[in-house]
């Protein structure tokens, strides 16, 4: 088994660093014992300009049929296939996804303590497998390769003969990747997806198998369009494994998405609306409130803090009023979603100037945060813990210390009106409180008298007149006489 990697570089970040990344020196071959086998990792070419690693695999078929090949563990379907003779040797399967993870462990988890920001960033890759089994021709490559970032997905069939062409195609194919990826990301795509290409592993799927899966999954496998197939194949089709990993990928969603299960249940209550008048989901509704009261403010620079996978910070970059914005998230899982959200790789540069994100905890101070117009917490203090509300207080109304501050939260008195909402449950299981209108008030007043803000509320979706807006918006703006002393301290220190 084969595969190769190849990535380009320029004087200042040479291709060489891909040896950094797979912690292998580019000047020496290396071997590497496995299971089944023997690794070896060379490189065809080395240069500033590109660079190739090379993995190759030599499948030992004694120490294949000692490890219980060809007695139907893990449900191959090539069970029935002669215990020596078969294409375990030659095309990429599961053999190699384990291959991999032995020899690249540390790249897989894009650990790299010589070049950590080359290992968090992209670079671009050039990925070949020449034989891949692949239960599904070409067409599932694309559909799994596809929706994952790669620019071009190449899936040449191999002829059974090329003396014969008459024979047909077989079912293995040449695979090339390029494009603009991590290199953490590229391999756990390669770890998982090659035995789901085969649909079948060579070794005993397990409960662990979940959490690897899982593991490797992360960032990509929740929102992937095939996530069924994914997992079954890869799980060798054992259904309660399977539904165990489909519903944690589901809770993996919901946790990256806050707004997730708030506009299924929006929708479920459009549904009451007329056919033809459907209102617009409740984040959307959102999201065009904070836009239109940022406007109002005259903010420039804005600040979302808690900004997950960055759908606010999407919507305000599409007007030109708002010159700086910048989303802040302690998830770098939500970070880089909402950075392949916004194309960030792609965007332009005057438009890549005006935004920006960075990993930061609300619970802390960061000088970082100083000088913004405007901050938006969006659905945020309710994911808080209330012991920890006081320090996200001080570093953002105490230490940040923007000119307007925006807040919303669900009010939980509406939460009669969602009839998909069990009596008693909150709206997103990882909340840790839910306010009245009248305990919403009462923190913000707190909070606007100890930092010298003033408070005006807002209703953010339908307004009943029983139990309020759905959504309940708190505006902060510091008070004029703070604004004034501050202008005249800076006048100041200018003369």
């Amino acid at each position: 088994m084969f595969l190769t990697i190849s990535t380009t570089g320029t004087p200042e970040r040479p291709a060489t660093d891909l040896g950094f990344l797979l912690h292998k020196h580019p000047g020496k071959a290396q071997t590497f014992s496995t299971s089944h086998g023997t690794a070896h990792v060379l490189y065809p070419e080395a240069t500033a300009e590109r660079c190739t690693a090379a993995l190759l695999l030599e499948v030992d078929p004694v120490a294949l049929v000692r490890r219980g090949k060809g007695k139907g563990r893990g449900g191959a379907p090539d069970s029935a296939l002669a215990q020596y003779v078969n294409d375990r040797p030659y095309a990429a399967s599961s053999l190699l996804s384990v291959a991999i993870t032995t020899v690249f462990k540390s790249a897989l988890r894009g650990v790299c303590k010589a070049l950590p920001e080359r290992a968090a960033a992209t670079m671009p890759l050039r990925i070949e497998v020449p034989a891949l089994s692949a239960r599904g021709g070409p067409e599932l490559v694309h559909k799994l390769f596809g929706p994952l970032g790669w620019e071009r997905v190449k899936s040449e069939p191999v002829a059974l003969d090329e003396k014969f062409p008459a024979w047909g195609e077989s079912r293995y194919v040449k695979l090339v990747l390029e494009g603009e990826l991590r290199l953490a990301d590229a391999l756990r795509q390669l770890y998982v997806l090659l035995p789901v290409l085969d649909d079948t592993k060579h070794y005993w799927v397990a409960p662990d198998e979940v959490d690897k899966l899982l593991r490797a999954g992360e960032g990509w496998l929740a929102d992937h369009p095939e996530q069924k197939l994914i997992t079954s194949r890869y799980l060798s089709r054992r259904w309660g494994l399977t539904r165990q990993a489909m519903e944690a990928l589901e809770l993996v969603r919901l946790a990256e998405a806050d707004d997730t299960e708030v506009e299924d249940i929006d929708n479920a209550v459009a549904e009451t609306a007329e056919a033809d008048e459907k209102p617009a989901p409740l984040a959307a509704q959102r999201r065009e409130v904070i836009g239109r009261v940022l406007r109002a403010a005259g903010a420039g620079r804005v600040l979302d803090l808690g900004c997950g996978e960055g759908q606010l910070v999407h919507e305000l970059l599409k007007d030109v009023r708002f010159t700086e914005i910048t989303g802040v998230d302690v998830s770098m899982r939500a970070l880089r979603i909402a950075a392949r959200r916004l194309r960030l790789e792609q965007m332009g540069e005057r438009r890549s100037e005006r935004v920006k994100l960075l990993q930061g905890s609300l619970a802390y101070t960061d000088k970082r945060l100083k000088g913004y117009d405007a901050a938006v917490l969006s659905e945020v203090i309710e994911h808080v813990d209330p012991e920890r509300l006081p320090a996200l207080e001080y570093a953002v109304f105490g230490a940040a210390r923007p000119q307007t501050v925006l807040v919303t939260t669900p009010n939980v008195e509406y939460n009669v009106r969602w009839e998909t909402l069990p009596a008693g449950h909150v709206r997103h299981g990882d909340h840790r409180f839910e306010w009245t209108r009248e305990e919403f008030r009462g923190w913000a007043a707190k909070v606007a008298q100890r930092h010298g803000y003033e408070t005006e509320f807002l209703p953010v979706g339908p307004d009943d007149p029983e139990v309020g807006p759905p959504t309940q918006m708190a505006v902060f703006r510091r008070a004029t006489a703070d604004r004034t002393d501050e202008k005249t301290t800076k006048e100041a220190k200018a003369a």
